[in-house]
């Protein structure tokens, strides 16, 4: 269970018998790839602690400093798998990321149509002839009731709407509606000072409509009589209950269809494929196509096994002849690439990769760490970058391999 930082401090003082248990820059590697977080560590607000002698699986708390000000605690586990599918700079703090949420608008009142507006606008004649009758303003209710001048006004009480399941499991805390019916049995001989409260007069009447009295000769219930009482309003009935539809499982999405029937690793063309918008990724791969020949303009690789709803992957730059998957991995302008999730996601990648009969090569940059035996970490994209990846490729395919592919 996770603790203060100055009370792990001291467990950890104690319990490896040293007075600093964790030098100055001991984790200083493993704090690299995450630059947003260095940023966002403040020491004046963790004890004196510095970044560098916290281990990124410590189970403690923390007191982080957001870019706008805002101060969190969280722990260094939670805080490196903070960003999810959202590439926003507000994903690394828990205040930010609610206030960039869009929020649902507030619920308006039902608006008339366009042509009753402009029917009721130029003055139907024997429009106000009749009484008006109200419209159906749900489609629940029969068909919508005109007025003799043919214009449909608009109900001013919309239905009842039922109470929403709370999204965290918990007991909602919406007060629920009353049920039809006076607050308490009519008894002449209860004075008003001695009424039950509600809770207890609803109890009372579910038991008294659950069994019948004792002594009492009254037939069962049957479906005739269930059907004939009306449900309270709020409470779902049992259909509605048994209607909902369950959140499909991982196991039970559906695969994209758009993949071709194709043996598992084989490239082509994949017509889901994102276009590349890195003008480094075009730049690396201007530069190989320079020096090694391969086929170009395919993006895709078929694998065995579903990969995000997809039978197929994507790689940066795909060399078919040699089936060698190029990828160049940055952390991003605001940190969140290939870090927490995203390093997760790209380790199943490789996975899928390696089972189809493919290796991958990894350029890491930005001091994040490698993945694979083949990776290869750079300061950036250099003069070289190309030479290094080739002799990475020798080292798989064999320098026979891909001499015979180099641009003369």
């Amino acid at each position: 269970m996770p603790e203060p930082i100055a009370a792990w401090w001291a467990r950890r003082r104690t319990s490896r018998g040293l007075a600093v248990p964790y030098p100055v820059g001991s984790y200083r590697e493993a704090w690299a790839s995450y630059p947003v977080l260095v940023r966002q560590y403040r020491p004046e607000h963790n004890g004196g602690i510095v970044l560098s002698q916290i281990p990124p699986a410590a189970d403690v708390w923390l007191c982080w400093l957001c870019d706008a000000g805002h101060v969190f605690v969280a722990t260094p586990d939670e805080q490196r798998h903070r960003p999810g599918r959202e590439r926003r700079r507000s994903s690394w703090c828990p205040e930010c990321s609610e206030l960039a949420a869009p929020r649902a608008l507030p619920m308006r009142p039902p608006m008339a149509p366009a042509a009753v507006v402009r029917a009721q606008a130029a003055g139907v004649p024997g429009q106000d002839s009749g009484a008006p009758v109200q419209a159906a303003a749900g489609p629940g209710r029969a068909g919508a009731a005109r007025s003799p001048g043919g214009a449909v006004p608009v109900d001013p009480s919309p239905p009842p709407r039922r109470r929403r399941a709370s999204s965290t499991g918990l007991p909602s805390t919406t007060p629920r509606a009353a049920p039809p019916g006076p607050p308490f049995p009519a008894d002449p001989a209860r004075r008003p000072e001695q009424a039950p409260p509600l809770a207890s007069w609803s109890t009372t009447a579910r038991r008294s409509e659950s069994a019948p009295p004792l002594g009492s000769t009254s037939a069962p219930r049957t479906d005739a009589t269930r059907a004939s009482r009306p449900d309270p309003v709020g409470q779902p009935t049992r259909a509605s209950r048994t209607g909902r539809v369950a959140r499909p499982t991982r196991a039970a999405r559906p695969v994209c269809d758009k993949t071709p029937a194709l043996p598992t690793g084989t490239p082509f063309v994949s017509a889901c494929a994102p276009k590349p918008a890195s003008a480094v990724e075009a730049e690396l791969r201007a530069e190989l196509t320079a020096r090694l020949e391969f086929e170009p303009g395919l993006n895709a690789v078929r694998v065995g096994r579903p990969f995000f709803d997809h039978v197929e992957v994507w790689p940066d730059i795909v060399l078919s002849e040699l089936r060698v998957a190029i990828e160049y991995d940055s952390t991003g302008r605001h940190g969140l690439e290939h870090v927490g999730h995203r390093e997760t996601a790209d380790r199943r990648k490789d996975a899928a990769l390696r089972a189809a009969g493919w290796e991958v090569v990894r350029l890491r940059t930005g001091k994040l760490p490698p993945l694979g035996p083949h990776d290869l970490q750079l300061s950036g994209l250099t003069r070289q970058t190309v030479p290094l990846l080739l002799d990475e490729l020798r080292a798989i395919r064999g320098p026979l391999l891909v001499d015979a592919y180099l641009r003369r």
